[in-house]
C-alpha cells in the first residue's frame, strides 16, 4: 500500500540530495529515518554491563593515545 504525503520544498530537496541513485524516495526516507536509535538500546544492558563497556572503551582510547604518542615521538 502506498500513501501520499505533503512535504515542504526544502524537506523534499534535502531528501532528494541524500537519495542514492539506486533508491526510490521511499527507500531513501526509510534509510534516513529507519533503523533503531541508540535510545532503543537503553533497556538492553544493565548498569554493570554499561560500566564494563565504558571501561573497555576508555582503555582502548588510552591505548590508542599511547600508540599515537609513541609514533609521534619517533618523528621528533
Amino acid at each position: 500500500m502506498s500513501r501520499q504525503i505533503r512535504l515542504e520544498d526544502d524537506v523534499y530537496e534535502r531528501i532528494k540530495a541524500n537519495k542514492r541513485d539506486d533508491e526510490s524516495f521511499s527507500d531513501a526516507v526509510d534509510r534516513l529515518i529507519g533503523g533503531q536509535s541508540l535510545r532503543d538500546l537503553r533497556d538492553v544492558f544493565d548498569d554493570e554491563q554499561v560500566s564494563e563497556m565504558r571501561e573497555a572503551i576508555d582503555a582502548a582510547d588510552q591505548t590508542d593515545r599511547d600508540e599515537v604518542r609513541e609514533v609521534a615521538e619517533r618523528f621528533e
